[in-house]
């Protein structure tokens, strides 16, 4: 088996970037959580704001959150910034590797826009950089006046962006630079406001003093947002395994839907935590009726139209089509992958194990042909083996007469 580097930086980075993921969401909901169940108490003192009492692994531990703290503690400090920073870092050459590096198979798709290998690079890194410069931006020139009207105006900033994204790049690699630019916010919240706004407030304990009670609350604002946008995130970064997400032909209204599902999940986690349960059984509601309506939209996609020259559903179905016709499609534009011995430089081994290579296997797969190459026409990918309209169309009407294959003798 020839060696491929392109498999194992994927493999070695991707797992990276899973176990610094789970180390920062962990984090992050674990604070969360704990900000949620404190509780105030009388004889707090000065920045005092909870205390809470928790038991695992076999033990009692108290923990105490307050804004002020005695210089004495300073040195057994435990921070909490590398997570955040490494999810990102192995993230974005996850993404280099994946997705820059082949940009011309999963970012270019001609049928969406006619972009350049760099023009579509460009898009994506543009969207990683404007996305945190507009949100950073927006926060902190309105968030103080009104937050209400910055949360309202960073949504909708957001469906338009995710309009843009599916109007420029393939479906695939929108979703992914989607979550990228959200995955890049909340590190930059780390980076660029949380962890300043910490050190300001560890230099003013240092120094005998107290720190402003604004640094607190705008690092509380800004965390508060990256749990928001975890479980949207975690969406995005997996969706390129779901075409019927991406590849669908209204892939920008799954995405913000999707974000919104993920946010309403978190925010009755949230609202339960503080036990405001009304509020959060509404929020699961709309968030399940959201992913609901979802499974319905994608269980019924809209007809692509017939390309000139193909003949109508009507009309393919009244003529038979030969098996031999479907095989030589395949043959000539999916087998170079899709095969027990892979001609494909990219691919050593087929692709998720599917394999055309007799009759019995491309019968058994009619139901992903269909979704892959018919409904969301997400294979060949990149369309890099050039299947025509003529080609789909053919297939299709060769999976609506029942995909059947010649008798053996």
């Amino acid at each position: 088996m020839d060696f491929n580097i392109d498999s194992w930086l994927n493999l070695v980075i991707r797992w990276f970037h899973v176990m610094a993921g789970i180390l920062w969401i962990g984090t992050s909901f674990f604070f969360i959580w704990l900000d949620n169940v404190l509780q105030p108490l009388p004889e707090g003192g000065k920045g005092h704001v909870g205390k809470a009492w928790l038991f695992h692994g076999g033990g009692f531990y108290q923990v105490e959150k307050s804004i002020q703290a005695p210089a004495s503690i300073l040195a057994s400090l435990h921070w909490f910034k590398w997570e955040a920073y490494l999810t990102w870092l192995s993230g974005f050459a996850l993404l280099i590797v994946v997705y820059w590096w082949r940009a011309d198979l999963y970012m270019v798709n001609p049928a969406v826009a006619q972009l350049s290998k760099a023009q579509a690079i460009g898009v994506g890194l543009g969207a990683l950089v404007v996305g945190w410069l507009v949100y950073d931006g927006l926060w902190r020139w309105l968030a103080e006046r009104n937050p209400k009207v910055a949360l309202v105006l960073s949504l909708l900033l957001y469906v338009g962006t995710a309009y843009a994204l599916t109007q420029l790049l393939s479906g695939r690699a929108a979703f992914v630079t989607s979550g990228a630019m959200l995955g890049t916010i909340m590190a930059a919240n780390v980076a660029m406001v949380i962890m300043p706004n910490q050190r300001k407030m560890y230099a003013a304990a240092t120094a005998g003093g107290e720190a402003d009670p604004r640094l607190s609350y705008q690092a509380k604002r800004r965390s508060t947002h990256n749990n928001y946008l975890t479980l949207p995130v975690i969406f995005m970064m997996i969706s390129n395994h779901f075409s019927m997400t991406w590849g669908h032909a209204m892939n920008w209204l799954i995405l913000v839907v999707m974000f919104g599902v993920g946010i309403g999940v978190d925010h009755y986690i949230n609202c339960r935590d503080k036990g405001r349960k009304g509020a959060g059984y509404v929020a699961l509601a709309a968030a399940l009726a959201g992913l609901l309506a979802m499974v319905w939209f994608t269980a019924t996609p809209a007809p692509a139209p017939p390309a000139a020259g193909t003949a109508t559903t009507s009309g393919a179905a009244a003529t038979p089509v030969s098996f031999a016709a479907v095989q030589g499609i395949i043959t000539a534009r999916c087998i170079e992958c899709h095969s027990a011995h892979p001609t494909s430089k990219l691919f050593p081994i087929a692709p998720n194990g599917m394999k055309f290579d007799t009759p019995a296997e491309i019968q058994q797969a009619a139901a992903k042909i269909k979704l892959m190459a018919i409904d969301t026409q997400a294979m060949p990918l990149g369309n890099l083996t050039h299947m025509t309209a003529e080609q789909r169309a053919t297939l299709a009407a060769w999976l609506g007469q029942g995909a059947s294959i010649p008798a053996k003798e």
